[in-house]
């Protein structure tokens, strides 16, 4: 049970720190929407989202004004579609993804994920067509994101598929040249993903989830920052004891919301995502966390070891708040939503280098990264065979969000707007992967797998 003064206690945190629940997210299965008649699937689809979802936005803003926490979003995921279209015969699944952006419109909330294929093993036919349909989809539809599971610990990493990704990326970004490339915000590859994540873009409700639950995903990086400032020059175990209160608290919130929605909506609660969701408003930062701990600036020496500090000690403080913790939960870097991020990366002091070693102990991977339009798929699918290879061996979550923007160079910036933010296109390393990258088949499982 959680006591509502208990939680009300922490509004201060709220006015003054930037406090917020990130997310309400709606996971909706659609198995029972398979039709081998497209339009009759996609009816299903509209008809069974806004059956569930058309008073989750609502709902949310009941609660906002209830307790006086700010809820920024209020989102959708569902069933990896590749999954839902095999039965229709399709050729191209762009007519599921506009059907999902109809749906996700008409109840109002502000982005859907589910446009999916998990393809870490191999890839069937339905998958590939739905891989090959991202760019259009993505061009032709405004709040539904895609994601694409390429390797897992279990598995190994698919080369084919992230050879594909590299050529997916690529396209998204010329069919989405006129807004920035912005279609490839929307669009995350991963290795290990989890089924129950409520962030964007890389959402989905996995077949082993419930019929319709709700998952919450918190924040609170400026709450964590000011009690780092707060403690002043303490020694790591204080350190890494207040985090872990400050954690508590974040999360006691997030339970409160995630139980009071799931009951107004009479739908399942899931799961509280513990992850540190930052934004581009100054006191909202990740990267200003951990010059808080005593680093000049993110990107130098130490950065990796402050960072495996809070990733862990805001885990350890709020598994002890929540019933249900899930999701990714830990710490993000996306680059154009942190302030800070921002700042080390104009300054010079942080690379794609430097942000992959980070990703091996923070809770996800290269998250909004902008990089010149020139950029080479080849080298986009070696980024990602980085990154997945780094979540395979640590048996850990991670994902490539890249935005190779048509059009800008290494120097300019691009400007996507919202919780998206600003970007400063970063330089990719000049080496060439094109011949191991075109090297067939998969990256075999590292023998830790062998857990049975």
């Amino acid at each position: 049970m959680i006591n509502k003064g208990e939680i009300l206690s922490t509004i201060q945190m709220i006015e003054n720190e930037n406090l917020d629940v990130r997310t309400i997210t709606m996971g909706i299965s659609l198995l029972d929407c398979v039709d081998t008649d497209i339009n009759k699937s996609c009816d299903k689809i509209i008809s069974k989202i806004t059956s569930y979802a058309k008073n989750l936005v609502k709902t949310g803003e009941e609660i906002e004004a209830e307790f006086g926490i700010p809820i920024v979003n209020k989102r959708i995921s569902v069933t990896p579609i590749s999954l839902i279209a095999a039965a229709s015969g399709a050729q191209n699944y762009t007519p599921y993804a506009k059907a999902l952006d109809y749906a996700a419109k008409a109840v109002g909330v502000n982005f859907l994920g589910g446009f999916s294929a998990l393809v870490e093993k191999g890839m069937t036919p339905n998958d590939r067509i739905l891989i090959k349909s991202i760019p259009e989809a993505l061009s032709e539809t405004d709040v539904v994101c895609s994601s694409v599971n390429i390797g897992s610990t279990k598995a190994g990493i698919n080369m084919d598929a992230v050879k594909m990704m590299g050529q997916i990326v690529k396209q998204t970004a010329q069919l989405t040249a006129d807004k920035n490339s912005i279609g490839c915000a929307k669009l995350v590859v991963f290795a290990n993903a989890v089924q129950d994540n409520p962030f964007m873009a890389g959402a989905f409700h996995g077949v082993g989830e419930g019929e319709c639950v709700i998952n919450v995903g918190v924040s609170g990086p400026g709450v964590v920052h000011a009690a780092v400032k707060r403690l002043g020059d303490a020694s790591f175990d204080e350190l890494a004891e207040t985090i872990k209160k400050t954690a508590f608290k974040v999360t006691r919130i997030g339970q409160l919301v995630a139980q009071e929605a799931s009951s107004r909506l009479g739908v399942s609660f899931g799961i509280v995502d513990l992850s540190l969701a930052p934004t581009p408003a100054v006191g909202d930062s990740v990267a200003r966390i951990l010059e808080e701990m005593g680093l000049s600036n993110c990107g130098g020496h130490g950065t990796t070891a402050a960072l495996a500090i809070l990733n862990d000690a805001v885990k350890k403080g709020g598994v002890m708040a929540s019933s249900h913790v899930g999701g990714l939960s830990g710490a993000f870097i996306p680059v154009s939503e942190d302030e800070g991020m921002i700042a080390a990366v104009n300054s010079g002091s942080l690379s794609i280098d430097k942000l992959e070693a980070m990703t091996c102990v923070c809770s996800v991977g290269l998250d909004m990264i902008a990089v010149p339009g020139s950029t080479t798929a080849e080298t986009i699918s070696a980024i990602i065979a980085d990154e997945a290879a780094i979540g395979m061996v640590n048996s850990k979550t991670t994902a490539v969000r890249i935005i190779p923007v048509e059009g800008k160079n290494v120097g300019d910036s691009v400007e996507f707007g919202g919780l998206l933010g600003t970007a400063p296109i970063m330089p990719c390393n000049m080496g060439n992967a094109e011949k191991f990258i075109n090297r067939a088949g998969r990256i075999p499982a590292p023998i830790q797998s062998l857990k049975n």
